[in-house]
């Protein structure tokens, strides 16, 4: 199985501290944030990993190298000066990712989940991990049904923990899912992974789970400096 983990975003509620080291590459209890998920990835028995970067590209492969010290193959998809969202940057990674399902990961997050736990088959296009909503994001991202289907409406919406598998046809016909989205017409695309991921909802097929476990969302320093 592969995996991807976003590394693209340029972190720019993390400034000063981003402004020379990209966000997934800021150290949490002693190694940067990626290291966290690349020991988890391959003690899954993931192989290859691809990690999409944008700013400060260039301080990924300086410090993360090729995988070996993980036992990992790791591919870097440059997406150029400008990130091209979660959509389009999976988008752009796919080729490198196959045509069987991965894993995605945000590398901005820190948390106490199990990899082992995903599915290596989702029974749709997307499984994802839902957390509790966060003081700074109260209002949750999706509801958790409880047959274990998401949707994007309901009373008691979860946020997304940022961590899913994904089947690569969730991208069959996106320029009609998504429509004229701003960016949807640049080369390569730049979009969200939102809409087609409520479209895959509506179809009923979107699969979740509840983690209850340390989740944070590294999005500023003062979280940051909460992890200790």
């Amino acid at each position: 199985m592969k995996a991807l983990i976003f590394a693209a975003g340029k972190g720019e509620r993390m400034r000063p501290l981003t402004e020379t080291t990209p966000k997934p590459l800021l150290p949490v209890r002693g190694k940067p944030l990626v290291e966290w998920h690349l020991e988890k990835l391959a003690a899954l028995g993931v192989d290859e990993v691809v990690i999409n970067t944008s700013w400060l590209a260039g301080a990924f492969p300086p410090a993360l190298g090729d995988g070996a010290r993980w036992g990992l193959r790791l591919h870097y998809s440059c997406e150029g000066p400008e990130p091209l969202e979660t959509g389009g940057g999976m988008l752009h990674a796919l080729p490198l990712l196959g045509d069987a399902p991965f894993i995605a990961v945000n590398g901005d997050i820190f948390c106490g989940y199990d990899f082992a736990r995903l599915p290596r088959e989702p029974a749709g296009e997307a499984h994802l991990v839902l957390v509790d909503n966060p003081v700074h994001h109260p209002e949750g991202d999706f509801a958790l049904l409880p047959g274990g289907q998401v949707q994007a409406a309901g009373e008691a919406r979860l946020t997304f923990a940022g961590i899913g598998v994904y089947r690569p046809t969730l991208f069959d016909g996106w320029r009609s899912t998504i429509g004229a989205a701003a960016g949807a017409e640049l080369d390569p695309p730049r979009f969200r992974l939102a809409p087609l991921l409520r479209a895959a909802m509506r179809a009923g097929r979107v699969t979740g789970e509840h983690f209850r476990g340390e989740w944070t969302d590294v999005g500023t320093p003062e979280r940051l400096a909460a992890l200790g």
